[in-house]
Parts: structure tokens; C-alpha cells; sequence
């Protein structure tokens, strides 16, 4: 089953077409880093208008690099949310067309069940019981899967996500858009260890994060901006790996995944398969498949519409198709 899906919750702009969920064809995204890199953060203005300037564009260039003719394409799928509202409507609306002049079924897909496929592409089997962490700018949250279709929600941020908290924490320190390279880069540059930050809600006996602390403490102590940053990336991760090998302890689950643009940070991805041992296949998808992209959008939509469950069981914020 060939899929062409359609990502536009956010700033980047993508189309894939995936075949069976797990083999990615095509995979094109239209990054608008440098655009917003000017105004420090994403303006959904600009973003929504830039959607509009790539999408169909995408798509035609989708299908020529597969070499593929309408007539191999079964379904088409988009993300209809959560997101910023003006570019998932262009994503939906450009879905619709297609669907209806190609004539072809119309696949619904929550972006964070997404970036929860994104493990599909990783390459290995997917063993269930899964528990996945979804880290990103807009999101730090952590979700089981018994099989697919069956979510539990096990807990998130109560205040900023982990993504956003590097941007805000980048832009303290005076370093570039987007925060979480920027940290990353800088964080490698310390001698010594990190200046000591807190680890909040680290012991506390649920799955729930909080980062707008973390965020304001970077201001009150003193070090090199070196050393600030390796302080507060060491500190965001040993939260969020800590409570995600406890979760994935509780249920006895045979896989993790990480998905989302934090996912790609080198440091988290260290830590993460050091707690999990021998006995917990950590699954995390190449760099292209950690930040927004379309291809996971195709993976999701093959096991959606084969298992026919709502795929905004844990997250209904979505546009009506």
C-alpha cells in the first residue's frame, strides 16, 4: 500500500510517500529555519504562507523522484493536528483537493502519533509492549502502547516543553535559533562539568516534566556560557530519560521510542541507551525522522487505517477533515 502524506503542522513542509508502513519511498521536507531563524521563534503567519508557496510543488516533485504514477498511489494522509492552525489548514485543504480529484481515500493522522511511528522507520522490529517519549517544541510527553491503536497516556509537561525550554534557554544565553543544536553545540565546549541546575519533579512518583523552572534558574547562576549550557542539557535529559526507563520498567515493555525534534539531541540519545540495559530495544529514527517530516505522517497512516482506530485518541486537538 503506497501512501502520499502531507505534513504541515508547523514550520517545515512535508511530503513522503511510504509504502507499508515502514518502507519510505520518497521523503521531501521544505525547511523554513532560516525564514523564522530571523525572528528567534516560528511566526505562524509567514509559516502558514510559506505552506501554501511548497506544498503542491512537493507533491509533484514527490512523484517524479519515486517515479510513480497516480494510479500507484492507494490513499493519501495528512496531519490535521495539534499544530499551528493557518498551516494545518493548508496541509488539510491541499490533502482534500488531491484526494478528491485523484479519487482517493482520505487518511486522518495526529502529528504526535507521528512522531510515535517514527520508530517504524528505525529499520528493526517493533516489539509491543512499546512505551514512547515524544520530545519536541511543542511537547514532552510519554505514551504506552499495548498494540496498535491501544494508547495510554502516561504523562507530560505541565508548562513548556522540552524543545522549548532549549529555544528560550538558547536565547538567554545569546545563542542561535533553533536552541536545542545551539545548546548542544555550546555544551561541548565546557572543560569541566556543567554549573549544578535542578531536577524538577525528577522523584516525584509520575510521568508528568516541568521546564519553565529549569528555564528561569539558567539566569541565577553563574559559569561560562559553556558551562550553563552543559548544566541545563545534563539536567533536561536525566529528567526526561529517568522517567521514561521508569515507565518503560513499570509496564515491562520490550521497546522505547523516541521521536521528535529533541530526540535528534546527541546527549539524551547517550543516556537513554545506557539506563535501558540489555533487556529494552531502544528504537530511534534517523536524524530526517526526528524532526517534522511526512514519511512518519505515512508510516502512522498505514497502521491507522488497517487497524481503524481514532487516531486522536490521546490528543484531540485536530482539524476536521
Amino acid at each position: 500500500m503506497n501512501i502520499l502524506a502531507i505534513e504541515s503542522s508547523c514550520d517545515d513542509c512535508g511530503v513522503a510517500i511510504v509504502k507499508d508502513g515502514v518502507d519510505v519511498i520518497v521523503n521531501l521536507v521544505a525547511s523554513q529555519e532560516k525564514i523564522h531563524a530571523k525572528f528567534g521563534g516560528v511566526v505562524p503567519e509567514v509559516a502558514s504562507r510559506e505552506h501554501l508557496r511548497t506544498v503542491f510543488p512537493l507533491v509533484d516533485l514527490a512523484l517524479t523522484k519515486a517515479k510513480l504514477k497516480l494510479s500507484d498511489i492507494d490513499a493519501i494522509a495528512v496531519t490535521t493536528g495539534p499544530g499551528l492552525l493557518g498551516s494545518l489548514l493548508v496541509g488539510v485543504h491541499a490533502a482534500k483537493t488531491l484526494a478528491w480529484l485523484w479519487n482517493k481515500p482520505l487518511i486522518s493522522v495526529n502529528h504526535l502519533q507521528g512522531h510515535v511511528y517514527s520508530g517504524w522507520l528505525a529499520g528493526e522490529k517493533v516489539e509491543f509492549p512499546v512505551v514512547a517519549l515524544v520530545a519536541s517544541g511543542g511537547h514532552t510527553e510519554i505514551i504506552s502502547m499495548g498494540k496498535h491503536g491501544d494508547y495510554k497516556y502516561l504523562g507530560g509537561t505541565v508548562d513548556d516543553a522540552i524543545g522549548e525550554a532549549f529555544d528560550k534557554t538558547a536565547r538567554r544565553l545569546g545563542l542561535g535559533y533553533p536552541g536545542g543544536p545551539a545548546i548542544s553545540k555550546e555544551a561541548e565546549l565546557a572543560k569541566g562539568p556543567g554549573v549544578e541546575l535542578p531536577r524538577p519533579m525528577l522523584k516525584e512518583e509520575n510521568y508528568n516534566f516541568s521546564f519553565s523552572g529549569l528555564k528561569t534558574a539558567v539566569t541565577r547562576v553563574e559559569g561560562s556560557r559553556s558551562e550553563i549550557a552543559k548544566g541545563f542539557e545534563d539536567a533536561a535529559v536525566e529528567v526526561v530519560a529517568t522517567k521514561l526507563l521508569r515507565a518503560a520498567n513499570q509496564i515491562q515493555a520490550k521497546t522505547i521510542i523516541i521521536g521528535g525534534g529533541v530526540a535528534a539531541n546527541r546527549r539524551l540519545r547517550e543516556v537513554i541507551k545506557i539506563l535501558s540495559g540489555e533487556n529494552m530495544k531502544v528504537l530511534i529514527p534517523d536524524m530526517k525522522y526526528c524532526t517534522d517530516n511526512a514519511a512518519m505522517i505515512g508510516a502512522a497512516a498505514y497502521f491507522v487505517s488497517s487497524k481503524k482506530k481514532n487516531p486522536g485518541q490521546w490528543y484531540n486537538t485536530e482539524v476536521q477533515i
